[in-house]
């Protein structure tokens, strides 16, 4: 069975570089580069909240991994001066993990659950008053003689953070004051936060260079700086230690990350598409089998990307590679399948 190789391009977070990515990760809402209306938004609400003093509303978060999420919550803390507490929907299994959190937490807290969209419905139950009337309800006893026992709980702020927005439930939606949905960055923001994270890690790297690894960066920060760090390691054995435009070059020859920041597995996929079923339509299913991935990690992982670069599209027979996927793998449509552009 062949080996899969390790995907650098992808957004979600592998916790191989955990420690590194807390010294890169801006502290301040003024060091955060991008996301400039969802800045605002914030800079707003916590004046206010300090104005009035009061604890700032519940925010949820929402967007493809990699976009700054996580990074949010802890400058939101940090501009209140809160202290952060940080889970997870899956590491929340009982009412009971969610009872002992909450009642942990002090006065102006913020609570961080990542993956939110993971909490079972009977955690989600004991969480609605919580957010709402800030109390915990807890059942005492079984049966007939089972009675409930209302804990006050101090002021404190959940910050949600969902990759799928879609399987959060309605009455869990409606409990936040504040949703915000991060969008990919600009090529110019990018090479911002590039430059800043060259800066920390003390990195020589010329213009051309920072160019090249936000072209290939998926308009994603943490991948961007996962590209980053490759191509100052290559270039520290390799290029004598400063990132320069050729040596960059190399290092993405050697990770199989193209201009366009498409790795072996995308190109998988397209060329199978290609090579093995002229083009498509080709179901859902057939690409899995034929690449050996599962359906779900294909339609939520790679296709996105896909489509967002316009080289995949969705029809009612099946997906289908476009024109412009054909030019960038080197190939010609077969003259048969132009009817399925």
């Amino acid at each position: 069975m062949e080996k899969k190789k390790e995907r650098i391009v992808g957004g979600k977070d592998t916790g191989g570089d955990s420690a590194l990515d807390l010294t890169l990760r801006p502290r301040k809402l003024s060091e955060y580069v991008g996301q400039e209306k969802i800045k605002e938004n914030i800079s707003i609400a916590i004046a206010a909240a300090r104005s009035r003093g009061e604890t700032i509303e519940h925010a949820l978060l929402y967007g493809a991994p990699g976009l700054g999420k996580t990074t949010l919550a802890h400058i939101l803390a940090g501009e209140l001066g809160a202290n952060i507490r940080i889970t997870s929907g899956p590491a929340i299994e009982k009412g009971g993990d969610l009872a002992a959190i909450l009642t942990n937490l002090s006065e102006g807290d913020i609570l961080f659950i990542d993956e939110i969209h993971r909490l079972n419905k009977a955690v989600e139950e004991i969480l609605y008053p919580a957010m709402e009337d800030y109390a915990l309800d807890i059942i005492i006893g079984k049966g007939p003689s089972a009675r409930t026992l209302r804990i006050d709980l101090p002021r404190f702020t959940i910050v949600g953070a969902t990759t799928k927005m879609s399987l959060l439930s309605a009455p869990l939606r409606d409990r936040f004051g504040m949703t915000y949905r991060l969008n990919f960055y600009e090529q110019k923001d990018i090479e911002q936060i590039i430059r800043r994270s060259a800066r920390i890690l003390d990195i020589d790297i010329d213009e051309d260079s920072i160019r090249e690894i936000a072209s290939r960066s998926r308009r994603t920060p943490r991948v961007a700086n996962r590209l980053l760090k490759r191509v100052r390691d290559y270039c520290q054995v390799k290029g004598g230690g400063a990132v320069r435009c050729d040596s960059a070059r190399d290092a993405f020859g050697m990770l199989e990350v193209d201009e366009l920041g498409l790795d072996w597995i995308d190109r998988k996929i397209l060329e199978i598409i290609v090579d093995k079923f002229n083009g498509g339509p080709v179901g859902l299913s057939t690409i899995a089998a034929a690449t050996g991935e599962d359906m779900a990690t294909i339609e939520d992982v790679y296709e996105p990307y896909l489509m967002r670069l316009g080289f995949l599209d969705r029809s009612p027979r099946g997906r289908v590679v476009t024109d412009i996927a054909y030019g960038h793998l080197g190939k010609k449509r077969p003259e048969q399948n132009k009817m399925f552009r």
